[in-house]
């Protein structure tokens, strides 16, 4: 285990780096002035001196990139008394005229959002974003292993037929299109009935001025929303992964033994199927952080999604890519943890 988890985690690192480097790339060899975008309209050149010193754009590629890479690691070399050690400073040892930090990574400041720190204001929304995940991955697996069963048990037959087009529609159909349909449809056409907002986050502030409430009610359509594609797929992945168990031989034993067909396919069959299915589970959970882009955003759901198209309308490059990078990171890190979940209910899969 331990060994497994050393080599993942230096893969990881390779990965990360190389995230990084793309990021970093892309956002640095744009043919406009990052500056100029960002200042918009606004003609200052004093303000553009400011904005292009603070954010390095007065100095070389490869300087930009090395001091990107020191503001991103734990471990930096600073200048004493710089401000980007601010609130996010662990410990530091003084040297001369310089000071080695051990911090929380710096991914610089938002410029639209009154310069607060980008990794701030993304730890702010990013719990929106995973109660939004969870709740979607787990409406998918209420739904989608029962159907799977059941069009197992019941193969070739019309159940097994219409969810079997239901799994191929759900897959194509994209997440923005299967927003606007069910936004028009529940929380317009028939809002009298489910009394749901076309809008909103989990979060609502009040109009007689008492502050933020919880709005449980909000998550309901986005979370239907996202998980439509997990649903499809749960289902295809469940019902081929139990045909493939009850042809097995431990089950044709279980059936000798005179043991009902409900506690075959229930204990013995399906207990070996679902090892796959949680696993694609678990992927899924990763990919709904980045599939929630434009299901937040039409929702009005106030996580990472909505705040990465917001930070684009209003050119906040800083913002871009600290969200980018988060992303990135986040799916390294949810795919090393897959692994460990599929070596615990696989005891055949060992890690290595």
């Amino acid at each position: 285990m331990i060994s497994f988890l050393l080599r993942k985690t230096t893969y990881s690192l390779f990965v990360i780096l190389g995230i990084i480097t793309i990021v970093f790339i892309l956002f640095n060899v744009i043919p406009a002035d990052p500056a100029k975008m960002m200042l918009g309209e606004r003609d200052d050149a004093r303000l553009l001196e400011k904005i292009r010193k603070k954010y390095n754009l007065d100095k070389p590629f490869l300087s930009r990139y090395f001091l990107y890479l020191n503001d991103l690691s734990v471990i930096s070399i600073y200048n004493k008394n710089d401000d980007k050690t601010n609130n996010i400073e662990i410990l530091s040892f003084p040297l001369k005229k310089k000071q080695i930090v051990i911090k929380k990574p710096y991914l610089g400041e938002s410029f639209f959002y009154k310069e607060k720190k980008v990794l701030d204001l993304i730890l702010s929304v990013f719990p929106n974003t995973i109660v939004l995940a969870f709740f979607s991955i787990s409406f998918a697996i209420f739904f989608a292993i029962p159907i799977g069963v059941v069009s197992a048990v019941k193969k070739n037959s019309f159940f097994d037929k219409f969810f079997w087009i239901f799994g191929s529609l759900g897959m194509s159909l994209p997440s923005f299109f299967s927003a606007i349909i069910i936004m028009w449809v529940f929380a317009y056409k028939f809002n009298w009935l489910t009394n749901l907002n076309v809008v909103g986050s989990l979060y609502e502030v009040d109009d007689l001025g008492r502050g933020e409430y919880l709005e449980f009610k909000n998550i309901i359509l986005p979370a239907i929303t996202l998980g439509i594609r997990p649903v499809a797929v749960i289902i295809n992945l469940t019902r081929n992964s139990l045909l493939e168990s009850l042809s097995s031989n431990y089950v044709r034993t279980a059936r000798s033994k005179g043991l009902s067909e409900t506690r075959v396919v229930l204990i013995h069959a399906l207990r070996n199927s679902l090892s796959s299915v949680l696993t694609a589970s678990s992927g899924w959970f990763a990919s709904m952080l980045s599939g929630a882009v434009f299901v937040e955003y039409i929702f009005g759901w106030n996580g990472i999604g909505k705040l990465l198209v917001d930070s684009i309308n209003n050119m906040d490059f800083p913002l871009v890519m600290g969200l980018i990078l988060f992303i990135g990171v986040c799916f390294v890190f949810i795919n090393i943890l897959v692994d460990i979940i599929y070596s615990w209910l696989d005891p055949r899969v060992k890690i290595q």
